[in-house]
């Protein structure tokens, strides 16, 4: 049984990417979430209302040993499944001007967004290349590509995975695992709830704020076989935001 695997999936961005993959491309869901069991399992029903089947794995992505321990305890009990499809979403903000960034929120926000790409990417990718598929996405940030001042921090963190994105797929493209990044801009979910929409969609060519449901149908297509021919990639989803 072939399984998607999508972390911090519980609300906005994630949450959309799991319904899009279950509906769209009939993936069993393997859903990751840190702490809100009530989003959870609101998400895991509204998947199996759509037809779609969902499992609950809930771990901090920047906790190597709580990683390596909840997928190997679910891989235990489901021994003919192979994660073949794996999102890598979970991320936090932690906004502030840098003169004045605690310790705390900086590596907060790396750990999260960078070493959780590495703690679940790793102990997955071994299985993918023996099988010889896999679709890798990470979900990084406009912030990521362009920095956004007051996020140094955020900026850091998924500009460092875009740069793991372009490495890590040419360490793979032979085995036909392809690894691409989206990189949102203004996307109205619960991060972006407090934000100014009137005032910022100003900047915004398309003059509005993006759809979470936007993301899902690009990183559907990505994890999609229609896409193996592209790797290595960051696709911009952001109304036409460059610097």
């Amino acid at each position: 049984m072939k399984y998607a695997l999508v972390t911090g999936g519980s609300r906005g961005i994630g949450r959309e990417i799991a319904l899009k993959l279950a509906i769209d491309l009939e993936y069993p869901i393997v859903l990751n979430y840190q702490s809100n069991d009530a989003a959870a399992n609101n998400t895991k029903a509204a998947i199996e209302d759509a037809g779609g089947t969902c499992d609950l794995l809930k771990f901090d992505v920047s906790d190597q040993q709580a990683v390596h321990t909840a997928i190997d305890t679910w891989m235990s009990e489901h021994p003919d499944a192979l994660i073949e499809v794996l999102i890598n979403n979970a991320g936090i903000t932690r906004d502030g001007l840098f003169m004045w960034m605690k310790p705390e929120d900086w590596h907060q926000v790396v750990d999260i967004s960078l070493n959780g790409f590495y703690n679940v990417t790793n102990h997955l990718i071994q299985k993918m290349l023996s099988n010889r598929y896999g679709r890798i996405i990470n979900v990084v940030s406009v912030s990521g590509v362009k920095g956004t001042p007051g996020q140094t921090n955020y900026s850091a963190a998924k500009g460092a995975l875009v740069g793991a994105t372009k490495a890590l797929a040419q360490e793979v493209a032979k085995r036909k695992i392809t690894v691409n990044a989206v990189a949102p801009g203004f996307i109205k979910t619960d991060m972006t709830a407090e934000m100014d929409e009137k005032d910022l969609k100003r900047m915004i060519p398309a003059n509005r704020f993006g759809e979470a449901e936007e993301v899902a149908d690009l990183v559907s297509f990505l994890a999609s076989k229609k896409a193996s021919y592209i790797t290595g990639e960051i696709v911009n989803i952001n109304g036409g935001i460059y610097s």
